[in-house]
């Protein structure tokens, strides 16, 4: 049997383990759990400067939909604040309000309009409106206040309590009131009024003190076109209320006529539209009234000044 020598052999076994070594130490690198050190928390990502959260889908989940109202969670695990105001939201209240205004005519209430800033104290700014008393064109039509001054101290549960100075004349201290009543409850947080220590009143206790005929629309003023709505209530015989319209020189242009809700001793609201023709527009007047039963002539008329505007 043939021997290798010693000093030969050595050089290769070195070599031989040092290769298998070198694999061994690969193997088992590879073969060992990956492990990984803590590099600190991760940087926070700023907020969107939108303001609008992005979500992303998650593959093989259900697509995620963001609230507007909830806060949006960062990519670092932090929760962004939420969207920022985009500014005041725009307010539905109009620029303008119309007050109805109740001033006095030969004695009987007499409504008219109107048109201010809108203001919060609208009883207050109503009241005012009363004290300072018909402008030109009302004053030419007959119309007057018997109110000098008046405020309103508290509304509460629907009853305004109103302070009123001594009536110069006692005799048309009652109809000072009814002007503020009938004034005031066209708010809908009265619903009546109180002077003093008197008991409350609503509208239907100074009812009496209303014409045959009130015309609601149009007002003393106005500037209407064809066709003309007429409104307003009535108490006339059989409930039928006539309607005419007249020109700058007073002929008439078109007349109608309707039935009220109610007649012949109770108040109905009525309600009618009438249709004339005028090449140019003018001063013109809305008259309503009853057709008298015993000769067909007109009685219990109320007039109205308008403008006619022209027809095409």
């Amino acid at each position: 049997m043939s021997r290798h020598p010693v000093g030969a052999a050595a050089p290769w076994r070195f070599r031989h383990l040092s290769a298998v070594a070198v694999v061994v130490l690969v193997l088992a690198v590879g073969c060992a759990p990956s492990r990984s050190g803590s590099l600190g928390p991760a940087p926070a990502v700023p907020a969107p400067t939108t303001g609008v959260p992005t979500t992303a889908a998650v593959p093989g989940g259900p697509a995620s939909v963001a609230s507007s109202a909830a806060t949006a969670t960062t990519a670092a695990g932090t929760s962004a604040p939420p969207p920022p105001s985009v500014g005041p939201v725009a307010s539905s209240r109009p620029a303008n309000l119309t007050l109805e205004l109740w001033y006095v005519r030969d004695g009987r209430l007499a409504p008219t309009r109107r048109t201010r800033p809108t203001t919060v104290a609208t009883s207050r700014l109503a009241l005012a409106e009363l004290v300072a008393g018909p402008n030109p064109a009302e004053a030419d039509a007959g119309l007057v206040t018997l109110l000098t001054a008046s405020e309103v101290s508290r509304i509460e549960a629907g009853v305004a309590t109103v302070r009123l100075p001594d009536a110069p004349d006692p005799g048309t201290a009652r109809l000072r009131e009814a002007q503020v009543v009938y004034t005031l409850t066209q708010f809908p947080t009265v619903r009546r009024v109180a002077f003093g220590t008197a008991a409350p009143a609503g509208r239907v206790d100074y009812a009496d003190l209303l014409p045959a005929i009130v015309v609601t629309h149009p007002v003393i003023g106005d500037r209407v076109t064809s066709p003309v709505t007429v409104s307003g209530s009535a108490d006339v015989f059989e409930a039928t209320v006539s309607v005419r319209v007249r020109d700058a020189t007073g002929r008439q242009l078109a007349t109608a006529f309707t039935t009220a809700t109610c007649g012949t001793g109770c108040r109905g609201g009525y309600r009618v539209t009438v249709g004339y023709r005028l090449d140019r527009e003018q001063p013109g007047t809305i008259e309503a009234y009853e057709v008298s039963a015993a000769d067909g002539s007109p009685t219990k008329l109320v007039s109205v000044p308008v403008t006619l505007a022209a027809t095409r």
